[in-house]
């Protein structure tokens, strides 16, 4: 059991730590932190979700930067003790800091039985939490803080914020610059937005991989067979972007029942490397038994870990656009579905708020309109007309136009300039430091 003065060094290096990383390397503004910044209070607990290594530390650290603050990363060993003890924690952090106004604990979800304790300070200070665990982080919460926690998602980079971290300037209008951004994008599509890939490449990738099943997965559940978790997994992030079935998938990795398979999948969500779309469906049984789509939170992951085809590029473009649709969903407010009739006409994505389809969606690997594929359109078409719908986006690799067909009009746009025109600007903004 540690002493309170061995909280106090843990506690102390850590925060050591990350003064070196903000004295020493660009920060990136992420497009969150204005709005995590707003919405701290002492009445309600900040909780900010995401996948290990995506820049949730640097986020937490760069919020207690901005009042007299207490910062406490439960991933240090030296911070294993159970709940009954955590007001240790509370004891060295007053001894360090005095009377502090915002407690910040870093990956909480740690200590089992935390949320009490959390409860107990909230009216009084500014609590922010993070976590690497979205089910372990949600089933406490709706216990103990109903009402009381405010919940936000951070994701890797995305686009912009990459070329932030490039020093890139964002300019469409400039040849040159629309040269270094197409680059930029490739490379994007290849390597995903992990803030450690471009300094420590595939490496890293494998290395968080392992870990969100190792540490994450497979040890806090005491999973019996993690062969087959492991072995799903590779299958799941290999075909990203293709519909699954857990029936299907229990024949391939030889487990009994789909029950396994279903709670397999729910853990592989809930540690953010995986995430599935429903089929959308206005009759709800139908959705529920309808094949999922399944989508990989980065695509330097898919290319590092994945069993790689000749597809790999239109569906890599795939799953980054609903990487960018999982980002924006929360702030922008709708749901996220795919569509496909039983004639097989399918739509990529599908946007709904409240009871009405506002947008559908299609991606393909096209650089010309003749590259466009016929079942493509008439699928984005067919749902049009099925759902009401008249706002239909095509994004292409180059292709770009606005042009009627079967009586629609049919929006044409590169995906490296839409993720540029639907992300806040955050390339010029200073450092929140």
């Amino acid at each position: 059991m540690p002493t309170v003065d061995e909280i106090k060094n843990a506690i102390t290096d850590r925060e050591k730590d990350l003064q070196r990383i903000f004295d020493s390397e660009k920060i990136i503004p992420r497009q969150i932190f204005p709005d995590a910044k707003a919405k701290v209070s002492k009445s309600a607990a900040l909780v900010i979700t995401g996948p290990r290594r995506c820049g949730k530390s640097i986020l937490a650290y760069a919020l207690s930067r901005e009042k007299t603050s207490a910062y406490v990363n439960f991933d240090d060993e030296r911070l294993s003790l159970p709940a009954a003890e955590l007001n240790k924690v509370l004891e060295a952090a007053y001894s360090l800091k005095g009377n502090v106004d915002r407690l910040i604990f870093d990956e909480i979800q740690n200590i089992t039985g935390w949320e009490k304790f959390v409860s107990r300070l909230i009216g009084s200070k500014e609590v922010i939490l993070t976590g690497s665990n979205a089910n372990l982080l949600s089933k406490e919460l709706a216990t103990h803080l109903t009402g009381r926690h405010i919940d936000l998602t951070l994701l890797p980079f995305s686009f912009r914020e990459y070329l932030a971290s490039k020093e890139e300037k964002v300019d469409v209008h400039h040849t040159l610059q629309v040269a270094l951004l197409k680059n930029h994008f490739a490379q994007y599509l290849e390597s995903g937005g992990f803030p450690l890939t471009s300094t420590l490449g595939a490496t890293f990738l494998v290395e968080t991989y392992r870990d969100i099943l190792e540490r994450d997965i497979i040890q806090r559940y005491r999973i019996r067979h993690p062969a087959a978790l492991k072995e799903m997994a590779k299958y799941l992030v290999s075909n990203a972007a293709n519909e699954i079935t857990f029936n299907k998938l229990k024949n391939i990795i030889q487990v009994k029942s789909p029950k396994t398979v279903k709670t397999y999948a729910g853990y592989l969500s809930d540690a953010y490397l995986l995430f599935f779309l429903d089929r959308f469906s206005y009759k709800l049984k139908e959705q529920t038994l309808a094949p999922k789509k399944t989508y990989c939170i980065d695509n330097g992951l898919v290319n590092a870990i994945g069993f790689r085809t000749s597809e790999n590029r239109g569906r890599a473009m795939e799953n980054l656009v609903a990487i960018e649709l999982m980002r924006r969903k929360d702030r922008e407010r709708f749901e996220l579905y795919y569509w496909k009739d039983h004639a097989q006409h399918e739509v990529d994505f599908l946007l709904k708020k409240e009871t009405l389809v506002t947008q559908l969606i299609q991606v393909t690997d096209a650089s010309t309109k003749n590259d466009l594929r016929e079942r493509e359109i008439k699928g984005l078409l067919k749902a049009s007309q099925e759902l009401n719908c008249d706002d239909l986006l095509v994004l292409t690799r180059e292709f770009e136009a606005e042009e009627q067909s079967g009586g629609k009009n049919i929006r044409y746009r590169p995906i490296w300039k839409w993720l540029l025109e639907t992300e806040p600007d955050v390339a010029d903004k200073p450092s929140p430091v």
